[in-house]
């Protein structure tokens, strides 16, 4: 299986690049368009700023590539929030791959950003999750969120209800970063590396 981690230059790549290795597969870190398009399956990673990172990709051509891809494809962290269509954070437009927004946590008094272990609230039926509960830990650092929708797949709540996980066609993503997260981490990273197109 070709599994391709996409350079976004706006990621901790070697951490997800060990976590998918771990599990005993091959992974190519690249920015080129055919490697990309010919991979089984395409993680896009992100830390950091949307509108910086908007700006990188599109130097790079990457959005023209992820629209186009037809094999599953997992963001996670700022990776996820890049799949909606608009980030308030810079006020930019996203890559438009999941129907959504993503604004700031209300944090109500809270310490953000949201940073560190939290459980998931609610879960649908869904193979990116298998073999997940909600006592499972997950680790997020994140200070902006996605609201709940009928895209959502699992939910987490800091200060408010938000979107852990969304989904649309071959689209996934996640707002927690499952190669920090332990053994539930792998775990959705193995379900996802053996999820059929």
């Amino acid at each position: 299986m070709d599994v391709v981690i996409i350079d976004t230059s706006c990621a901790n790549l070697s951490s997800l690049k060990f976590g998918v290795e771990r599990l005993g597969y091959k992974v190519a870190v690249t920015d080129n368009a055919e490697q990309i398009k010919n991979a089984d399956k395409v993680f896009l990673p992100g830390v950091g700023a949307a509108g910086a990172a908007m700006r990188i990709i599109k130097e790079k051509g990457i959005p023209e590539i992820v629209q186009g891809l037809q094999q599953p494809v997992l963001g996670i962290c700022l990776g996820m929030q890049l799949m909606t269509e608009h980030s308030a954070e810079g006020n930019v437009d996203c890559l438009g791959l999941i129907p959504g927004t993503v604004k700031p946590i209300k944090a109500e008094g809270l310490r953000l950003p949201h940073m560190g272990w939290n459980t998931l609230t609610e879960i649908k039926d869904s193979p990116l999750f298998e073999g997940i509960n909600q006592q499972d830990y997950f680790y997020f650092v994140h200070s902006l969120c996605v609201a709940p929708s009928e895209y959502t797949l699992a939910t987490c709540d800091y200060g408010q209800t938000f979107s852990a996980s969304i989904h649309h066609k071959n689209f996934y993503g996640v707002q927690f970063h499952p190669e920090r997260s332990g053994k539930s981490g792998a775990r959705v990273i193995q379900n996802f590396l053996e999820m059929k197109q």
